[in-house]
């Protein structure tokens, strides 16, 4: 699809939305993506100042395309997401076309067809499921000064999209967002604490639309934690009238690097407790996302991890599936279709959902995809795939998992194989020991593991 033809479905949704489509600068910069210019390049082509193309404009559009296509926008995956947006935008136009008016014959509570369940949920999607009180809890929590939220779990739980959803709270509070996604680090900038304070104090200041001063309080001499805290107590923080709502997602990320992590969540943790006998801090408001347990060792009174309010994601329950079931207009109102599914799935969201959109389209019935599901011809085949995938490069995880799946009960394993399992969704912690976390995964995986080919001792 030419940038053209995207541009007119993208100006014709936001019309939709918002009532004002791209303004000619927003345009610029798209334009210039597509050309694969840096900002400043972008601004001496146009004749603007390189400040209003790197502060200004961006910050602005990306947040509207973010809300258009529900998920997070920047300028390195901009073109690949309003690209996948366009395509699926043709292909319901062509439905429409394609089916004339018969579309309009359907019963009126019926949808057309639901979306196919990837990556984070919009936020005006019917089919999010909300956790009421959980949710209620972290709204409360980051209205009080200096507050710090910590959300736990393994990846494909619903993080991401209750990320979205607290920012959108915030956002209706009138405070200042920034949201970070940590997967999108640089492994160079993850081997260096310097380097990635500095990302950090970078992208925030982005963020808020504010002109980049890091030179002017970085000091070598003093280090740069307290370089980092002087930026962001002298000049980010009192620079914004309102609170500022700081998402850190996928924190985990960091974890494989000691050195760097300690240095990293100790100085989050100092934040957390300078917002006690310092004003200027209480405007932060933490929120820290991650999918696994930290193993980094740190003292107690250095880390964030045992501080501020924790909350862990668990799976479904069967009254979440039944909610579910009934959005994709499935009838399940018994439960026994719902209890069969979470005996495979165990109620992992992604995978739930994933089941229920195939159900809801009626290609296969649900005991077919049960018998189907732990092979590689079933719905979960890339899934499976992946993670597949991932054992083979690492044999020594493939031969943790083999232990777990080949005990009659919960075992033990060396710290750094649990975490990686554990933020793979494979595992889940049973008291002081770990167990598979669902039927899927061990069906298949007691399979495909018992090859001789992908284990060598």
């Amino acid at each position: 699809m030419n940038l053209d033809s995207l541009l007119e479905i993208v100006n014709r949704k936001l019309l939709e939305s918002s009532n004002r489509p791209l303004n000619s600068a927003e345009t610029m910069v798209l334009r210039g993506i597509w050309q694969h210019q840096t900002y400043s390049e972008i601004a001496h082509h146009e004749g603007y100042s390189s400040g209003y193309f790197t502060n200004v404009v961006p910050p602005e559009l990306y947040r509207r395309l973010s809300s258009l296509v529900g998920r997070r926008v920047n300028k390195k995956n901009c073109r690949v997401l309003l690209e996948s947006y366009g395509a699926a935008q043709e292909l319901t136009q062509k439905i429409f076309q394609g089916q004339g008016h018969a579309l309009f014959s359907l019963p009126l509570n019926q949808e057309i067809l639901p979306p196919y369940p990837s990556g984070s949920i919009p936020l005006d999607s019917l089919f999010y499921i909300e956790h009421p009180c959980l949710e209620q809890q972290i709204y409360q929590e980051i209205n009080k000064p200096g507050s710090l939220v910590r959300i736990k779990a393994p990846g494909e739980m619903g993080k991401t999209s209750l990320l979205l959803r607290i920012l959108e709270y915030a956002n209706n509070q009138d405070y200042r967002t920034v949201s970070l996604n940590l997967e999108q680090v640089d492994e160079e900038i993850f081997n260096n604490t310097n380097k990635l304070l500095r990302w950090l104090c970078a992208h925030v200041t982005e963020e808020l639309e504010l002109q980049p001063q890091l030179d002017d309080y970085w000091d070598e001499d003093i280090g740069s934690k307290v370089s980092c805290s002087l930026y962001f107590r002298g000049y980010l923080l009192e620079q914004i009238d309102a609170p500022l709502v700081l998402v850190l997602d996928e924190v985990n990320q960091i974890f494989e690097h000691p050195q760097v992590a300690k240095d990293f969540l100790s100085l989050l943790r100092s934040w957390y407790e300078e917002a006690k006998r310092l004003p200027i801090w209480q405007k932060l408001r933490l929120v820290i996302a991650h999918s696994t347990e930290v193993y980094v060792p740190l003292q107690l009174n250095h880390s964030p991890f045992n501080v501020g309010l924790a909350i862990q994601l668990t799976a479904f329950n069967l009254e979440q599936v039944q909610q579910l079931a009934q959005r994709y207009q499935l009838n399940w109102s018994k439960g026994k279709q719902a209890q069969q599914l979470m005996a495979m799935v165990g109620g992992h969201p992604a995978l739930v959902h994933t089941a229920l959109y195939y159900l809801s389209r009626g290609e296969l019935t649900l005991a077919q995809l049960l018998e189907e599901a732990p092979t590689s011809s079933g719905i979960y085949h890339h899934h499976l795939q992946r993670h597949l995938a991932t054992l083979q490069e690492q044999p020594t995880l493939a031969q943790a998992l083999c232990t777990v799946l080949n005990a009659g009960q919960a075992v033990n394993l060396e710290p750094m194989l649990a975490y990686k399992l554990s933020s793979m969704g494979l595992i889940n912690q049973s008291g002081n020991g770990v167990s598979v976390s669902c039927e899927l995964y061990r069906k298949y995986f007691t399979e495909v593991l018992s090859q001789e080919t992908l284990i060598k001792n």
